[in-house]
């Protein structure tokens, strides 16, 4: 998942015409599934995924226990979190974010929903050497 997690990070830091990485593409990459996910689930049931995958990471990276997930299901205080930290823990903590929200997806929905998810968001992200079989869901 985190391979996954740091393609996803890596094309929203990429269409942000810089080229320095951007910490906050994991931001991008959650808003961008929100409304995909939240046809799928629901407001609520997405809300509850992304407020889990966050708890997870917070338990791995401390300082994410600043950042919320809203009632609208948007991540909140990340942009804060990541301006207190070395310039390079965002980005680490980020595709940790990403990598357990797609666990759970997997988790959840399967395999096949999962991806066909993400290629619906991001169609041109080439997906054909993932390996969803290993077990490494985190």
């Amino acid at each position: 998942m985190r391979d996954l997690a740091a393609r996803l990070i890596a094309c929203e830091a990429n269409g942000n015409s810089s080229s320095v990485p951007n910490p906050s593409a994991v931001f991008h990459v959650c808003e961008r599934l929100r409304p995909h996910l939240a046809a799928l689930m629901g407001k609520g049931g997405f809300h509850a995924v992304l407020s889990r995958a966050l708890a997870v990471a917070a338990t791995e990276v401390r300082w994410l226990r600043v950042v919320k997930v809203n009632a609208d299901g948007m991540l909140e205080g990340w942009e804060q979190a990541e301006k207190q930290v070395d310039a390079k823990e965002p980005t680490e903590a980020g595709a940790l974010l990403v990598a357990h929200l797609l666990g759970l997806l997997v988790a959840f929905i399967g395999d096949n929903l999962t991806l066909r998810v993400v290629r619906d968001v991001w169609p041109k992200l080439s997906l054909e050497d993932l390996n969803f079989t290993t077990g490494d869901h985190s």
